[in-house]
């Protein structure tokens, strides 16, 4: 069936609320909420820019409203996650890590390739110092220019110590700061954990049914994002064919050609009512990080620019997409001076929408409170705005807001 304008809307509230962005504490409190929120969207993308607070804690963030950074590696101590690759660097539920081990039996057999000729003997030789002397960090491999015995040149340790870690023979134990600290899987793995390695069958299963948890309609081309394995993505289509044909999924085509599939029934299920919330979200959110569906879906085109020369950039450096109610109105560039405790908003730039503005400059106010104090910051400033007759009104709201 083709979405009309109330269906669509229905879709923006589905896909929104299986992301718990409507609910103001979806998935409760502190680490357990954390816990949950991480388990039902089956993965935390892991950035290392930190103009404002790291990706994957502005993400748990979003969600669990009390969450505080030190919780991300407190997860990783507890064995609740673990680190690994999903479409990117990410923290994964613990539960989930059998379906981590196709990928790294191909890296360990040859069949892909990580880097091409690993240094077999140098691994060996780090497997057996982690096995004498314990958890090892790359920063423990410098030599500071100066070899020593024991002691390797770091650019290829490193690269040996990550290759152990992609094929499996290490894992993440521990975060100082944001220095990974490694230890052998046997020692680090929970011993509950299945370690079975899944049927490709299984995977896709397993594939499909997160990403309708999560996302609550998905695409064939989402379900399996960014992953280059051709068998299997012809299983996810194959199973979502099947599903489709036994009537357990339904399919939309959106007026922009787009199809997406989700729940049978899913879109005549009560869905939350929507608040006059403004919700601040990394550009790594697990909501957007699909721009093909962010902008099929909203209307919404969004594109990171710190990979952008500066002289062509649009927004700024590192924008962040401002979700109110149920639409992407906006987006907010700014930077955390933490020595300052002084969060400085360089440009807020806002999109044509049909909402009263003092309602979202009230709920823009609230969530800028709530983002100061998560970044550690007393003080907020803005330097312009668009529209700009708007640029004056926030600031005078900024000052007050603190």
């Amino acid at each position: 069936m083709t979405a009309n304008n109330q269906m669509k809307t229905r879709l923006r509230r589905l896909a929104l609320s299986s992301q718990g962005l409507l609910q103001a504490k979806p998935y409760g409190l502190g680490l357990a909420g954390a816990r949950k929120a991480i388990s039902h969207l089956g993965y935390i993308q892991i950035d290392t820019i930190s103009v404002v607070e790291r990706a994957h804690n502005h993400v748990l963030r979003s969600r669990v409203p009390n969450f505080t950074p030190d919780m991300t590696n407190q997860l990783l101590v507890d064995g609740d996650v673990f680190e690994y690759w999903s479409h990117a660097a990410a923290f994964l539920p613990i539960d989930d890590f059998r379906f981590s081990l196709p990928y790294k039996q191909a890296l360990k057999s040859g069949q892909v390739h990580w880097y091409k000729d690993p240094d077999l003997k140098l691994m060996a030789e780090l497997l057996l110092r982690i096995e004498a002397e314990g958890p090892l960090r790359s920063r423990d491999l410098e030599t500071n220019t100066v070899k020593r015995e024991g002691w390797w040149d770091w650019k290829p340790a490193k690269k040996a110590l990550e290759q152990l870690y992609m094929q499996g023979d290490l894992m993440v134990c521990d975060r100082e700061g944001f220095q990974k600290k490694y230890d052998l899987t046997e020692r680090v793995l929970p011993s509950h954990v299945n370690t079975e390695s899944p049927s490709v069958e299984a995977f896709a299963a397993h594939l499909l049914d997160q990403q309708l948890r999560c996302h609550g309609l998905v695409s064939v081309k989402g379900v399996t994002y960014l992953r280059r394995n051709t068998v299997l993505r012809n299983a996810v289509k194959a199973l979502m064919n099947d599903r489709l044909a036994q009537g357990l999924l339904e399919q939309v085509e959106l007026s922009s050609g787009e199809v997406y599939f989700l729940a049978s029934g899913a879109l005549e299920r009560l869905l939350p009512r929507v608040s006059n919330r403004l919700v601040i979200l990394s550009p790594f959110d697990n909501c957007v990080i699909q721009r093909d569906r962010l902008k099929a879906l909203f209307q919404y085109e969004y594109l990171i620019e710190c990979y952008v020369p500066a002289a062509k950039r649009q927004y700024g450096y590192f924008s962040l997409p401002l979700l109110y109610r149920d639409q992407f109105i906006g987006r907010m560039d700014c930077k955390a001076h933490r020595k300052d405790r002084h969060l400085e908003i360089r440009f807020l730039h806002f999109e044509s929408h049909e909402f009263d503005d003092e309602q979202v400059i009230d709920a823009f106010a609230k969530a800028i409170k709530d983002f100061c104090q998560f970044q550690q910051c007393d003080s907020v400033s803005l330097i312009k705005a668009h529209p700009k007759p708007l640029t004056e009104r926030f600031q005078a709201v900024l000052a007050s807001v603190m």
